[in-house]
């Protein structure tokens, strides 16, 4: 009882100290916790993400969003769900696991000091973002409600991208949008591994319970990393929801066009902030939470067996 007062980051340096011959197996662990947390949160909140897609793309109202969204039919309330789970779990896999094994490379015995965290955390993002920026390019295709009648289906998103040639493949197909892409990426990565860690900490030194520093910690990064980077999230939906050999505008040309079409207004590229505000709060809300709970289960079942 008397460990409710130390943080999972203190606790993940201690142990790295600990075990630094056996880190191996640690790095293998954090990928699947990663990957699990990940896949749990992002069913719990995909309807959430689907309303703020609509809103990102049509530049709408959430009532109106919502409004679509039913007129369309709760069957596809999860239409283009696989996806963004496969790439969600991949991304908690690799986000998690990158990040651990990059931390305990650049300073296997500690302490972690902030460019250590921010220097693994933006490596990490730049990871995940050439490994999975195709799964979103085929996410955000699926849920433009316009298209679902070209496309009806993955299959046949994947069969137009393979009709092109191999460079049309890789830059008007699964890495159409991949710089804005690498941008928002490996910066939220940095920006949500800095300061994770430090405010745990200082919410667990209050003596609260185990969930309450991880959840309040995962909410806040989530919140303000993605108010930050929320001009690019909007650039990325609007440059992959494009799809075809014509009508595909430059990077420039699609900011100019996002720009424009909210009046030239920095305001009205935030609408919608307040359902990005509850999506990026819930989901790394729970995503840390579960992360944090698995890490303490596995760190029990080790002292047990220990003991």
């Amino acid at each position: 009882m008397g460990e409710q007062n130390h943080s999972p980051g203190k606790e993940l340096q201690h142990r790295t100290r600990a075990e630094a011959p056996g880190k191996e197996s640690w790095h293998s662990q954090a990928y699947a916790l990663g990957a699990v947390s990940n896949f749990m949160s992002t069913f719990l909140t995909f309807p959430i993400y689907k309303v703020v897609f609509r809103q990102q793309i049509h530049a709408m109202a959430v009532s109106e969003a919502v409004r679509q969204l039913w007129h369309e039919g709760p069957q596809y309330f999860y239409r283009g769900i696989y996806p963004p789970l496969l790439s969600k779990t991949l991304q908690g896999t690799l986000l998690f696991g990158t990040y651990d094994s990059l931390l305990c490379f650049l300073s296997p015995v500690g302490p972690h000091t902030l460019g250590h965290r921010w220097a693994a955390g933006l490596m990490s993002g730049l990871v995940e973002a050439v490994a999975l920026s195709p799964f979103e390019r085929v996410q955000n295709v699926l849920q433009d409600g316009r298209k679902q009648a070209r496309f009806p289906s993955t299959f046949s998103i994947l069969k137009e991208f393979n009709s092109y040639g191999l460079w049309g493949r890789l830059s008007l197909g699964y890495y159409r949008g991949f710089w804005p892409v690498l941008a928002r990426n490996s910066l939220g990565s940095a920006l949500y591994f800095s300061f994770k860690d430090p405010i745990q900490d200082g919410l667990a030194e209050q003596g609260l319970p185990h969930w309450v520093p991880a959840l309040v910690s995962g909410s806040v990064n989530g919140t303000i990393t993605c108010l930050v980077l929320y001009p690019l999230i909007v650039l990325v939906a609007n440059m992959q929801s494009h799809i075809g050999w014509q009508n595909m505008p430059s990077l420039w040309a699609s900011a100019q066009d996002v720009w424009n079409t909210r009046g030239r207004k920095l305001l009205l590229i935030y609408r919608g902030g307040s359902l990005v505000i509850l999506r990026s709060s819930v989901t790394w809300g729970l995503t840390t939470a579960i992360h944090d709970f698995l890490q303490r289960k596995s760190h029990s079942r080790k002292e047990l067996k220990t003991d």
